[in-house]
């Protein structure tokens, strides 16, 4: 197999395969996250290219069109990284045989491999997932099981990685894996200025629930924000809902109401969530000592950590910040 270069100095090539149907931020948060790295840099770390099947423009999900700087058919190694987007085209594209044939061509040319979305159907279809663990949107996980059970879908994590492939969960989440791509390559120092540049994270967990994107709340409730903020930036002290209610100046009973009607969970749970959802941001982006960050994240010794680990994500910490990290995969 033919791949690019992979020194410090060298300039990666990545090739997004867009079609008729994809979705615009499936591409953009791929070429934008590169773009600012480049930018910030101040030197050329990636060349990206945008393909279509012909090497016409592509008509997005939006209606919006992208003029592609290349076909399918003519585009030839090396490549560093191919990128498949996702979008409502993505059944269409898996269908066509000359664009699977091309996808599974290119991405022996590529030294990595990876999907937006939906773009893992089309993955599937070229058989590069055959026998690997994949994620996709959470609305078409099903569907992608079904059809390709060869594939080992998994609709809870943003992305995975599994060898030199890699899946990610819906539209924004390309953010997080192209992210950890920049780490993997440059250093988690740049990824963080892009990240600031980008107003996001500098990563999500991979392992972190599609769902669990939507845990970090603003609520209206002036008392339960004020209780909120409180946990999070207290992670480390006693959060019973006791000591939160007595902070509040409420009683326990009412603080409990409030967090179910606002927050659709009792704050214990709420607590138990956040100081695991931090645990994990950790473990997956620093090098922390595992027995630091559970005093960090408010557990009380390294076996409660391990207990709420196995039960939320079923491993234990050390298994998760193996596969979790953003360290460059053989």
């Amino acid at each position: 197999m033919t791949t690019a270069a992979s020194s410090e100095d060298a300039v990666r090539r990545v090739v997004v395969v867009g079609y008729d149907g994809s979705e615009l931020l499936d591409i953009a948060c791929v070429t934008s996250t590169l773009d600012l790295a480049v930018r910030i840099a101040g030197r050329a770390l990636y060349r990206t290219e945008l393909i279509s099947p012909s090497g016409g423009a592509i008509r997005c999900d939006s209606g919006l069109e992208l003029h592609a700087t290349g076909s399918l058919r003519r585009t030839n190694g090396p490549i560093d990284t191919l990128v498949i987007s996702g979008g409502r085209g993505h059944e269409a594209a898996a269908d066509d045989p000359a664009i699977v044939a091309h996808v599974r061509r290119l991405a022996g040319l590529s030294r990595r491999v990876a999907s937006v979305c939906t773009g893992a159907t089309v993955l599937a279809a070229a058989g590069l997932l055959d026998g690997r663990r994949a994620t996709t949107h959470w609305h078409y996980a099903d569907v992608l099981a079904r059809r390709y059970p060869s594939v080992t879908v998994d609709p809870r994590p943003i992305f995975i990685r599994d060898g030199r492939v890699a899946t990610s969960a819906g539209v924004t989440s390309a953010l997080d894996l192209t992210l950890a791509l920049v780490t993997e390559d440059c250093g988690p120092d740049l990824a963080r200025v892009v990240a600031q540049a980008l107003v996001t994270y500098l990563q999500r967990p991979g392992n972190q629930a599609q769902m669990s994107v939507f845990t970090a709340p603003n609520p209206d409730h002036v008392l339960v924000r004020r209780a909120v903020a409180h946990v999070n930036s207290h992670l480390a002290t006693t959060l019973d809902t006791a000591t939160l209610a007595a902070r509040c100046g409420v009683s326990a009973r009412q603080l409990h109401r409030l967090f179910v009607e606002h927050l659709g969970m009792p704050p214990g749970q709420f607590v138990r969530r956040t100081r695991l959802d931090t645990a994990a941001r950790l473990l997956a982006t620093t090098g922390h000592p595992i027995g630091m960050i559970a005093r960090w994240c408010g557990f009380t010794s390294l076996e409660t950590l391990r207990q709420a680990f196995v039960a939320q994500y079923g491993v234990p910490p050390s298994q998760y910040r193996t596969v979790s990290s953003t360290a460059p995969v053989a």
